[in-house]
């Protein structure tokens, strides 16, 4: 297949590119910068020059291929507009591919959230793929779940002949080039503040899946996902938030503590995680194994953080 990819060079993507070009596919990557360019480039993919705001190209480049893979957003946007600002951009890209692939049966593969369906406190279970993304009011604005619309855009194309779906990608994932992620932040306020700390009792579970765990499923998705569907990239489906701290702590010689759930200690530990550290967060990946023969192949996010590269020589 050739398959055009935005998001080539961010974190998964750059695992999804040469994840495809090893299965056979052609891939083409869009690219803002020269910099994009070049790491396409090197990932053995084709560059097309442009970006998100040029729907026209993105229409166009998604016609000439036989599949999209969407895993970009206007991450620019995020310091004056907030998540709010980078949903509305994206609706419209994906009304773009839309238009483009309508009555194909093509498929559109986009980057989803493991939280769109709720947290394990709204649903009293695991998040299943059967789950869809909770609807949106004016009282989520500036809210993670904003983002929930475009995941429901996504999977409005099936009935307009788009073989659409949505990859939702577990809270953390992990890497050996994970530099922004969950866990590079955890480990920051652990060397800052001379412990890992978890909120109260560090029970409330968090899920995690190795980047390059999520592009096999990705290109699986591409390949024979059915249409209108959401998959679960998770390997672990619930890590209580205090074993990742005490693994922390265990790599920096610092010891794993608890931080009072408490309106200001928590905030004056987390800063901006403040209002998610506390969430419960189990999910399932059954239906993605049974359907699409996916099976995570990587190392857990606790024998990732064993293996070291978190935690560089200084």
């Amino acid at each position: 297949m050739h398959v055009f990819v935005t998001g080539g060079t961010g974190h998964s993507g750059s695992y999804i590119v040469p994840e495809l070009v090893a299965a056979g596919h052609e891939v083409t990557g869009l690219a803002r910068s020269d910099t994009a360019a070049a790491a396409l480039s090197a990932l053995g993919a084709k560059v097309r020059r442009g970006d998100l705001q040029d729907l026209d190209g993105l229409k166009e480049a998604a016609a000439d291929s036989d599949g999209v893979i969407h895993v970009a957003h206007r991450q620019d946007l995020l310091p004056s507009g907030g998540i709010d600002a980078v949903t509305a951009a994206e609706i419209p890209v994906m009304l773009a591919y839309g238009e483009a692939l309508a009555g194909t049966g093509k498929p559109l593969v986009a980057a989803g959230s493991i939280g769109s369906p709720g947290k394990g406190g709204i649903l009293g279970r695991p998040a299943t793929e059967e789950d869809p993304a909770l609807p949106v009011g004016d009282e989520h604005t500036g809210t993670l779940r904003v983002r929930n619309v475009v995941e429901t855009a996504v999977i409005g194309l099936a009935e307009r002949g788009v073989r659409s779906s949505v990859v939702r990608i577990a809270n953390i994932a992990h890497s050996m080039t994970d530099r922004a992620g969950f866990l590079p932040t955890l480990i920051a306020l652990a060397k800052e503040k001379g412990f890992a700390g978890y909120p109260g009792d560090g029970a409330n579970l968090w899920n995690a899946v190795h980047a390059r765990d999520v592009a096999s499923l990705f290109r699986l998705a591409l390949e024979k996902g059915p249409a209108g569907k959401y998959w679960h990239a998770v390997g672990d489906g619930g890590i209580p938030l205090r074993e990742i701290a005490e693994a922390i702590g265990s790599r920096l010689g610092l010891p794993a503590v608890s931080v009072p759930l408490d309106e200001l200690m928590l905030p004056g530990h987390f800063g901006f995680l403040a209002n998610i550290v506390t969430q419960n967060y189990p999910a399932s990946n059954l239906i993605t194994r049974r359907t699409l023969g996916w099976e995570p192949a990587q190392p857990s996010l606790l024998a990732d953080l064993d293996n070291g590269h978190y935690f560089p020589a200084s």
